[in-house]
């Protein structure tokens, strides 16, 4: 399975962008993540979903600003970010896995198989 991460850019606070991350190659049961890396910092998670969409999980630092999506007929998750603030900036990564991940693994950048190459995200104050 191969990542392609895309959306990335150059916004202003309080901007939005969505960032996709499309899926070639089989996949199934496939378990979907996004993170991040700021320069100088360790990578740190930021959302994921699980194959049906159902259950949906956020770092606490994007919760009610981004939000996490997948079209499975396009193999392609997607993350909407909106009000967004210079502390968002960094290189951003999709990440999956064939199958499921606990959800006290979800946060764990190990537990996920694939990577897509990042797309990095600025914003302006």
């Amino acid at each position: 399975v191969q990542l392609q991460a895309s959306g990335g850019g150059l916004v202003q606070a309080g901007d939005s962008l969505r960032l996709s991350c499309a899926a070639s190659g089989r996949t199934f049961s496939y378990t979907g993540g996004w993170f991040r890396q700021a320069p100088g910092k360790e990578r740190e998670f930021v959302s994921a979903i699980r194959s049906s969409g159902s259950s949906i999980y956020y770092a606490d630092s994007v919760k009610g600003r981004f939000t996490i999506s997948r079209d499975n007929a396009k193999n392609t998750v997607y993350l909407q970010m909106n009000n967004l603030k210079p502390e968002d900036t960094a290189v951003y990564y999709c990440a999956g896995k064939n199958g499921r991940i606990i959800t006290s693994e979800l946060g764990r950048a190990g537990a996920y198989d694939y990577w897509g190459q990042g797309t990095l995200v600025t914003v302006s104050s």
